[in-house]
């Protein structure tokens, strides 16, 4: 709305006028508005304005990498939990880690007429929806921060939480610990790194770039770069996982590797039935259905009116200790 009004020369106050089409607003200066509009490209989300006056259907728009993945599932029963009990209903769909794909379903769903967003960015551009945003449209964004938009994220210490599954690694003994992870470009994947990085660093250990697979986009993926760096000599005594899929391609890659000799294992996220293999899988968990809630309850307060810059809240980690870290370098 700010950038209509710069190229009509006239205030935010004429443009909410115009769009509003109240009566007290010249017809030279209407059509000047007008024409901006057209210009800009602009439109007003009429459901975000519905949602603030209790009128008319009432819908969330949720875009994830794949709803497949539990971690993603227990996002939206995060956010189901808290907008459930506000009438608000949640439509969903998957990017699969598509910047084309993601602008394709946000624009859909801002042309639906969605009274906001949540979104588990992918693309490299988020700047189209400054728009929604101006017009009131709230976003907030998932797990990880938005590309030239400043908009509300809540996120996990992937940092921390890495730097604290490869330290408890190096601090059984591990020396050559390996590392398997996403698409580097990934924000959580380059975060984690980073995290893995430090940990080394603070143990006095070298990085060694020999021990590290990135662009792992499945389990399937996964499995084959653990085969590759347990085909190394000397290979890696330790491997941290850097999701919850790299984790299980990890674990079907050493099923055939006699205990003694396997390596130690720490994995990002924790997933059903860790606890109950052989040995139980240590993981930096923390509460996926928690973001969710979080999520849900700060676009709704923004549905209710709060006001304010962008805000970030970062949902911490711990290092759940089972076994499979544990492991002392093989002999």
């Amino acid at each position: 709305m700010a950038d209509v009004a710069k190229l009509a020369s006239v205030s935010l106050k004429t443009v909410s006028r115009v769009v509003n089409e109240e009566d007290n607003v010249s017809r030279v200066t209407a059509v000047a508005v007008q024409k901006a509009i057209q210009a800009l490209g602009y439109r007003r989300n009429e459901h975000a304005r519905a949602l603030r006056q209790e009128l008319g259907p009432r819908m969330l728009g949720l875009v994830t990498k794949d709803v497949s993945n539990p971690f993603y599932s227990a996002i939206t029963r995060g956010i189901e939990d808290v907008v459930r009990d506000r009438s608000l209903m949640v439509v969903t769909g998957s990017s699969d880690e598509d910047g084309a794909r993601e602008r394709e379903l946000l624009e859909l769903l801002c042309e639906r007429r969605v009274g906001g967003l949540l979104v588990v960015p992918t693309g490299s551009d988020h700047s189209f929806l400054a728009s929604e945003l101006a017009v009131g449209t709230p976003i907030v964004f998932i797990d990880r921060p938005p590309c030239n938009l400043a908009a509300d994220t809540i996120f996990i210490d992937n940092v921390g939480g890495a730097q604290a599954g490869v330290a408890h690694l190096v601090a059984h003994g591990h020396r050559r610990v390996a590392l398997v992870g996403d698409i580097p470009e990934v924000f959580t994947t380059s975060e984690r790194v980073r995290g893995y990085r430090l940990a080394l660093r603070a143990a006095g250990l070298g990085f060694d770039e020999s021990l590290v697979r990135l662009g792992c986009h499945d389990s399937t993926a996964a499995e084959q770069a653990t085969r590759e760096l347990l085909a190394l000599r000397p290979p890696p005594t330790a491997v941290f996982a850097c999701n919850n899929r790299i984790t299980y391609g990890a674990l079907r890659a050493l099923s055939g590797v006699p205990l003694r000799e396997r390596p130690a294992l720490v994995g990002f996220d924790d997933f059903e039935l860790a606890a109950l293999l052989s040995p139980p899988v240590t993981v930096v968990a923390y509460d996926p259905v928690e973001l969710g809630r979080q999520a849900a309850q700060l676009i709704c307060e923004r549905l209710d009116g709060a006001s304010g810059p962008p805000r970030q809240i970062v949902v911490f980690t711990e290092l759940v200790v089972r076994g499979s870290g544990e492991l002392p370098p093989p002999a």
